[in-house]
């Protein structure tokens, strides 16, 4: 190999270097911010299962939340910079794959867009909210109502919302269940962590997981009986899915359990942000 291809190739091990390096910051950054975003999400949630119900418990409390901290505001550019990592971070897996041996499908690419449309809106709510300009400051359960309100004025809308109610459904079951086969074992990086540091990894992977998925699969439940009676109000956001769980014949202990799961999750987060390899 002659002087100038091996410099080619060295710029070329150098651009890729640099590309894993940034991929890996955004990661890191987005789970973290995930992780703080479903962190306070769970402990709205346990307060209103106390009696204490005076923030929504979805983003726009959490966000709330941190605004009424000192250094709220450089807090909360900082979280929607996270986002923004999150967002780049699915945008690369888009683009180039994901680790593991099927992380080049197009199955996972497909998701992986899917994920960065959903986390670049949610940095622009963030960050709207930061701004002061209150992008952020509409409540999960608004935004749901409106979104299906819309979708059913339009042409076949009761199939397109029970459709996408149905995918819902199916993507919450398949989360609680992946947690529970603790599927993401095979994305972090286990040998670096100690038998004590990898259980209580897997308390809060299959608690939070499993918590994660049942709210998804209640707020499709929702979503699908908007559907059938064509009644956008009967859609629920985050919040409203949440307190519903108080509603049943367990009462608030079963939103207990389920805030609870939602703040493992936080933490399982944040695990993540340590331990996953990008």
């Amino acid at each position: 190999m002659n002087t100038s291809a091996m410099a080619l190739t060295g710029r070329g091990k150098a651009r890729r270097a640099a590309r894993s390096s940034v991929t890996r910051g955004a990661a890191r950054a987005g789970l973290t911010a995930r992780g703080v975003i479903y962190l306070l999400v769970g402990v709205l949630a346990l307060r209103i299962a106390l009696g204490d119900g005076t923030r929504q418990a979805d983003r726009s409390g959490a966000l709330a939340e941190i605004a009424a901290e000192p250094f709220g505001a450089v807090l909360l550019w900082a979280l929607g910079i996270g986002v923004v990592g999150m967002a780049l971070w699915r945008l690369s897996e888009a683009v180039v794959g994901s680790v593991g041996p099927d992380g080049r499908k197009a199955v996972k690419r497909l998701s992986a867009l899917a994920r960065c449309v959903f986390y670049a809106f949610a940095a622009a709510s963030v960050l709207s909210f930061a701004s002061g300009a209150g992008g952020g400051s509409r409540s999960s359960d608004e935004q749901s109502r409106d979104v299906t309100a819309r979708a059913l004025g339009m042409p076949g809308g009761r199939w397109l919302v029970g459709l996408a109610a149905a995918g819902i459904v199916v993507a919450g079951v398949r989360i609680g269940a992946r947690a529970v086969r603790r599927d993401y074992h095979d994305k972090l990086k286990l040998g670096a962590m100690s038998p004590r540091t990898r259980r209580l990894v897997d308390i809060a992977g299959v608690g939070g997981g499993t918590a994660r998925g049942l709210v998804f699969a209640a707020a499709g439940a929702f979503a699908m009986r908007a559907a059938v009676d064509h009644r956008p109000d009967r859609a629920k956001g985050l919040d409203d899915t949440l307190r519903s769980f108080a509603d049943t014949p367990f009462g608030p202990w079963l939103l207990v359990l389920v805030a609870a799961g939602v703040v493992l999750f936080g933490l399982f987060s944040f695990a993540l942000a340590r331990w996953r390899r990008v």
